[in-house]
């Protein structure tokens, strides 16, 4: 291994703007597109799954998630018939205590399955299982092989990615606005970074962000989602990795080699996250509010759904989209959300957007189809 020879005042410097990178990655769908590998190219080893089922729940586990939890596991009844279900071993209980973001995850998750189906021929039969979020079987899913159905690029699954950092602060194109907005006008609201509402909006994440930072079961439960080293990340195949937080270089090659989960408690660490949420605000072309038509189980799933479809239509456009939604995750700023937007519907995602010079590649860690699916 080649040597890495630093000074201990580089050190500290490094390590403290790695500190800065890191500490801001606790929202929801924070993680998603985001290591050093791919689980498909894992060793299946599941005798019951057809090469298909394989490829399409695992094209299904690429939906994001807080922390990159994956909330999900699959019960398997018999060929190209599921239940998708909640997981409560990863749940977010410090900032999602409710399983309001769990639910709306398995919506990503279930928009996915969907779409991924549709290009190997199969139509999505779904059946509502739950009937609150924290139930276990969520819903039930049956493939059904079709000739009529509208294949789905899986290319853009694949390609999808969560993008914190080097956001243009231009405005949008009206054509843009449209396309993003078209079809959903009734739960997408948009304010561009001239409107008051952007400037609102920029203030109250910053002071989310104050509030969750100074929250010691919230830092506690991120720092359990972090996984630091190249081993912590390959045992685990799920939580907040370097290439996640988009740290590369000599930085991440100190985060792995010298942080661990007691970095994340410190004050110095709290403090850079709140500084590098500063600047992240300042960089946008505005936000993009996503409704619920209320807080049912049904409508949850719906809206993460409505939300992974904006995901997979933006990289053709070079828009980056950075969910921010500690004003929901905290009492204080959550209770003036809708009155100072004036919307009356229930606020599910507050999303950072903007145009990317050049968008990064993917790089895709999920659990492998056979860990997540049991019998």
């Amino acid at each position: 291994m080649e040597k890495i020879l630093i000074d201990r005042k580089s050190f500290l410097k490094i390590a403290s703007s790695t500190a800065i990178i890191i500490a801001s990655t606790n929202h929801l769908l924070g993680e998603n597109t985001d290591e050093i590998k791919n689980s498909k190219t894992n060793k299946f080893n599941f005798p019951p799954l057809n090469g298909d089922e394989i490829e399409i729940l695992h094209l299904a586990s690429l939906a994001p998630s807080g922390h990159n939890a994956q909330p999900w596991f699959v019960k398997y009844i018999k060929p190209y018939n599921y239940i998708i279900c909640n997981d409560k071993t990863r749940w977010l209980t410090a900032v999602d205590p409710t399983q309001r973001e769990t639910i709306l995850s398995i919506g990503t998750f279930l928009q996915n399955l969907e779409n991924a189906a549709s290009n190997f021929g199969y139509a999505c039969e779904f059946k509502l299982l739950a009937v609150n979020n924290q139930e276990e079987n969520v819903m039930e899913v049956k493939l059904i092989s079709s000739n009529k159905i509208v294949k789905f690029d899986i290319q853009k699954i694949i390609e999808r990615r969560i993008v914190r950092t080097n956001y243009l602060s231009v405005a949008l194109d009206n054509e843009d606005v449209i396309y993003l907005l078209q079809d959903e006008t009734n739960h997408f609201h948009f304010y561009p970074n001239t409107s008051k509402e952007h400037q609102w909006l920029n203030e109250q994440t910053i002071e989310a962000n104050i509030l969750q930072s100074n929250r010691d079961d919230a830092q506690t439960e991120l720092s359990n989602w972090i996984r630091f080293s190249h081993k912590d990340a390959e045992q685990h195949l799920d939580g907040l990795t370097p290439a996640s937080m988009e740290i590369k270089g000599v930085a991440a090659f100190i985060l792995r080699n010298f942080y661990g989960k007691e970095n994340v408690m410190k004050k110095d660490f709290r403090d850079k996250n709140i500084e590098n949420v500063k600047t992240q605000v300042t960089e946008s072309a505005g936000w993009i509010i996503i409704t619920s038509a209320d807080t049912s189980v049904n409508s949850l799933i719906e809206t993460g759904k409505r939300m992974e479809r904006l995901l997979l239509k933006i990289r053709e456009r070079n828009i980056a989209i950075h969910p921010m939604t500690q004003i929901l995750e905290e009492p204080s700023t959550n209770k003036l959300i809708n009155n100072a937007l004036e919307i009356k519907l229930p606020i599910q995602f507050i999303l950072r957007i903007g145009y990317l010079k050049k968008y990064p590649e993917p790089v895709s860690f999920r659990r492998t189809v056979e860990s997540f699916t049991k019998i």
